[in-house]
C-alpha cells in the first residue's frame, strides 16, 4: 500500500440490505431512521390496498433478505463522494431498496465487494439491468471467484459462485487485490487479506472450496475483506460484509496497517453466532472501547444481546434504511 490513510470530515454509512427491516425503528443517537418513526430517510410510500381488504392503505417497505449491502458516503473538504459496499443476496433487493430510498446507482464511484459469497454480489444483476452497462469498478480478492460449499451433518450445500467473465461482460472493471488498498484519494482503506492473529478466530466450520478439482478445508474465507475509514478526530471505522476473518483479527489488521490505534466504530456483518468465542471477542472489543457497534446481517440474535448488554452506550441496532452519522454531519 502506498501513502496513509487520510482523515475525513465526516462519513454516513446507510444499510441497503440487512436480514432485519423495521419500519417502526426510530431515530437515536447518530442514527437516522427509514420508515414511520424515523427522519433520516423520508417516509414508506403509500400503496394500493390489497384486494382481500376494504379499506385503507398500505405501504411500501424495505426488503430484509439474508445478506448485506451498505452505501458509505465521506466528505472531505466540502466534497461529498458515496460508494457501494456489497451488494446483498437476490437480483432485485438491492435495486428495490435503492429506489424506495431514492438513490440513483450510477451516483457510486466504484463498488466493494468483501468476499465471493452469493448473499453479498448476487445483487449486481440489479444494478446491471437499471444501469446497462456499468462504467464503474469492482474491487474484490481474487480467491473471490473459488468454487465453495458448506458441509455438515445435513448435507452438503454448494454455493453460487461469482463468475469474473459475465461480471466483465456487464460492463464492470474488476480490479482484485490481496494487500491493503486506497480509494477516494487515499481517504478509503480495503483491507486486502487479513493477517490472522488470535487464537479464538478460527473461521466457518465446514466451510470447503474446490482447488485443483480437489475439495477441501477453506474455513479461514481468506478472501474476506473490510472497509476502513479514518473519522477525523474519531479514529478508526471498521465496516464488514460478514467479518469471517473475526473482527478482532480485522481491528489488530487495520491498526497495523494504518498505524492509527484508536477504534471509533465497528459496523456490519461479525459472524458471531454462540460458544466461547462470542464472549472472547466482546472482551477484546470492549477493551478498545469503540464508541460505536452496529452488528448486522450473520450476528445471531444471543451474540447481539451480549453485545448490547456488555457495550450499552456504543450498541446501535441495525435495520434495513438506517443511515450513521459518524463524525461531522454530512
Amino acid at each position: 500500500m502506498h501513502g496513509k490513510l487520510l482523515p475525513v470530515d465526516g462519513a454516513r454509512v446507510t444499510t441497503l440490505i440487512d436480514n432485519s427491516s423495521d419500519a417502526l425503528l426510530p431515530d437515536g443517537r447518530l442514527v437516522r431512521r427509514w420508515g414511520l418513526a424515523g427522519a433520516g430517510a423520508g417516509a414508506p410510500l403509500p400503496i394500493a390496498p390489497a384486494g382481500l381488504t376494504t379499506a385503507g392503505t398500505t405501504i411500501d417497505v424495505l426488503r430484509a433478505e439474508h445478506g448485506f449491502s451498505a452505501m458509505v458516503e465521506i466528505s472531505t473538504g466540502g466534497r461529498n463522494r458515496r460508494i457501494l459496499f456489497d451488494a446483498g443476496a437476490t437480483t432485485d433487493g438491492l435495486i428495490g431498496n435503492l429506489d424506495r430510498l431514492g438513490v440513483h446507482p450510477d451516483t457510486f464511484e466504484t463498488i466493494v465487494l468483501s468476499h465471493g459469497h452469493f448473499d453479498h454480489v448476487t445483487g449486481l444483476h440489479g444494478l446491471v439491468r437499471r444501469l446497462g452497462r456499468p462504467a464503474m469498478p469492482v474491487l474484490l480478492h481474487p480467491d473471490a471467484w473459488r468454487r465453495r460449499r458448506i458441509a455438515g451433518p445435513g448435507g452438503v450445500l454448494d454455493l453460487p459462485t461469482p463468475s469474473r467473465s459475465a461480471i466483465e461482460r456487464a460492463g464492470f472493471t474488476v480490479i482484485e487485490d490481496r494487500r491493503p488498498s486506497l480509494l477516494l484519494d487515499d481517504f478509503l482503506l480495503i483491507t486486502g487479506e487479513v493477517e490472522r492473529s488470535t487464537d479464538f478466530e478460527t473461521g466457518m466450520p465446514g466451510h470447503q472450496a474446490c482447488l485443483e478439482g480437489e475439495w477441501g478445508p477453506d474455513e479461514l474465507i481468506e478472501d474476506d475483506q473490510a472497509l476502513v475509514l479514518n473519522i477525523r478526530g474519531k479514529g478508526l471505522v471498521i465496516l464488514t460484509g460478514c467479518g469471517h476473518a473475526g473482527i478482532i483479527n480485522l481491528i489488530r489488521h487495520a491498526q497495523k496497517v494504518t498505524g492509527i490505534q484508536q477504534l471509533y466504530g465497528v459496523l456490519g456483518g461479525l459472524h458471531l453466532r454462540s460458544g466461547p468465542v462470542v464472549d472472547r471477542t466482546i472482551d477484546e472489543l470492549a477493551a478498545e472501547a469503540p464508541e460505536v457497534v452496529v452488528p448486522a446481517h450473520c450476528t445471531s440474535w444471543a451474540a447481539q444481546q451480549a453485545l448490547a448488554t456488555r457495550l450499552p452506550d456504543a450498541f446501535l441496532p441495525n435495520s434495513v434504511g438506517s443511515t450513521f452519522l459518524l463524525g461531522g454531519e454530512i
